[in-house]
């Protein structure tokens, strides 16, 4: 039988079509279905950001209200992109994918048409949840499709790609909210999502693993969201009342000890905490938590000072940071073919020093920054060294697990990044003092966003460091599942995979 133009009639495993090329038209069209869903997705994470003094304005918002319109996004979307990368490993990753494109449309249909503050913020909690199906199913329909000589390459375009509209969101920020309105920023999401629905469906097999069971790990879930969104809620009350911030804190504390009880011993486990053992995956997932939660800091405050403090309008701002997108765009592709040929340590190390260092730089964007001198230094230095982090990172990650488990590595590499986004911006205002008002005090927001430049190249700081003496030069994929003791109900995969003879793949 022929689905999607790829021949499936033998499949090599359960579950599993014969692989393609990436210079076929399956394999092109496989890789362009997959990059725009995820991009769809990060581009909502951002797109947002430059809104935010446009809804402040128009929902009379305070800094809390405007911190919970991003969080309520990553937050849904980090405690249950587990589950999602679970589920398309279990019921097929492209229905899960589907599913998650169409709840996904029609959440950003809540947040536009939303008549108030409270509203929307809903509509971002659902817009995460189907975020949390459509991501992880994007990056494992890449490693379950291509060949393993192409994976390297195609998750190289795959972050170009899909990284591309993450960095464009300003720039389409600044377009429809200067054009048409904040509510376009949510409403565009719309016709693209059923154009990418019908693209699934025409040209992308099914696959999924036969092997694991169809049960999924409710308990887990609800704890994964209950402990992030305690923990948000807890960092973001704390400058107004710190007695609901401690007791938020506590219920936090005690809810993530529960998810790793649950998870410990669930014969399905939404995390399987066996994948852990791998010292390059572990490594990998650590420093990610650093990286990208320094980028997420530096997404949320820069267009707000660019605007607040530096004067410009919404479509300068986004203007400002397109150097930065179509670097991303550009070089990825070159970032996976790096990782390819050096492995994953030296582009990881030399991305998270440049990143660290145009963070440094951004402490001189104030009040009448000139472009050239003061911005253009910063999102070029972000701009080359994205295209450094993330191939290494996702290569590093999928390398590490077998390809039934692709589906679950992938969420759990992007639930690291989501989750670390959230708690960044959330603690971010506290922790460099930035008040309520910040919106409308362009001094104390100047001061705020200056020390949270360097907690943030901190991040990047440290992120390099893990990487450095952690990820191995080279890593290997293991021919068996990993299976370990404290990975309950373990199942054994029929299948294996070969053991990569080079870099990482």
């Amino acid at each position: 039988m022929r689905t999607g133009n790829i021949d499936v009639t033998t499949p090599p495993g359960p579950g599993i079509p014969a692989p393609v090329r990436l210079g076929t038209p399956a394999g092109r069209w496989t890789l362009v279905i997959t990059a725009v869903g995820s991009g769809l997705v990060l581009l909502e994470a951002t797109v947002v950001n430059v809104a935010l003094p446009a809804l402040e304005r128009n929902l009379d918002a305070s800094l809390a209200g405007l911190q919970w319109t991003v969080n309520a996004f990553t937050l849904t979307l980090s405690a249950l992109i587990l589950l999602g990368g679970g589920l398309g490993d279990r019921f097929g990753r492209r229905r899960v994918y589907l599913i998650g494109v169409a709840w996904f449309a029609a959440a950003s249909l809540l947040c536009g048409v939303a008549p108030t503050l409270e509203w929307l913020i809903v509509g971002r909690a659902l817009q995460g949840i189907g975020g949390a199906l459509v991501v992880p199913g994007s990056l494992a329909l890449i490693q379950s499709s291509f060949h393993p000589d192409d994976r390297a390459r195609a998750i190289g375009w795959w972050s170009g790609m899909s990284g591309m509209a993450g960095a464009a969101g300003p720039l389409l920020g600044g377009v429809l909210v200067d054009v048409a309105g904040w509510r376009w920023v949510f409403l565009i999401n719309v016709p693209v999502s059923a154009l990418l629905a019908w693209m699934l469906v025409a040209h992308v097999p099914e696959s999924r693993h036969s092997e694991l069971s169809g049960r999924f790990d409710v308990a887990g879930a609800v704890l994964a969201a209950l402990g992030l969104g305690a923990m948000t809620f807890a960092l973001i009350r704390a400058v107004d009342d710190l007695g609901a911030a401690a007791f938020a804190a506590l219920l936090a504390l005690v809810a993530s000890l529960a998810f790793v009880w649950i998870e410990r011993r669930s014969r399905a486990p939404m995390l399987p905490l066996g994948l852990f053992s791998s010292r390059s995956f572990s490594v990998a997932n650590l420093a990610g938590f650093f990286l990208y939660g320094g980028l997420a800091g530096l997404f949320f405050l820069l267009p707000i000072q660019l605007q607040v403090t530096a004067g410009y309008s919404t479509l300068a701002t986004g203007l400002a940071l397109l150097p930065l997108t179509v670097l991303t765009l550009v070089l990825s592709a070159w970032g996976g073919t790096l990782t390819t040929r050096t492995g994953p340590r030296i582009p990881l190390a030399a991305g998270a020093l440049l990143c660290g260092l145009a963070l440094l730089l951004a402490t001189r964007i104030g009040p009448d920054a000139a472009y050239l001198s003061h911005v253009l230094p910063v999102v070029a230095l972000v701009g080359l060294g994205i295209p450094m982090i993330t191939p290494p990172i996702t290569a590093t990650v999928l390398g590490a697990v077998p390809d039934a488990r692709a589906g679950t590595a992938s969420a759990v590499s992007n639930g690291v990044a989501r989750a670390a986004g959230l708690i960044v911006v959330a603690a971010l205002p506290l922790l460099a003092g930035l008040p309520q008002e910040a919106a409308n005090n362009p001094a104390a927001l100047d001061r705020g966003f200056d020390a949270g430049m360097l907690i943030c190249g901190g991040l990047f700081v440290l992120g390099g460091i893990i990487v450095w003496f952690g990820v191995p030069r080279y890593t290997s994929v293991p021919a068996e599942p990993i299976c370990r003791h404290h990975w309950t109900g373990c199942p054994q995969l029929a299948e294996s995979r070969r053991p990569s003879t080079g870099p990482a793949s």
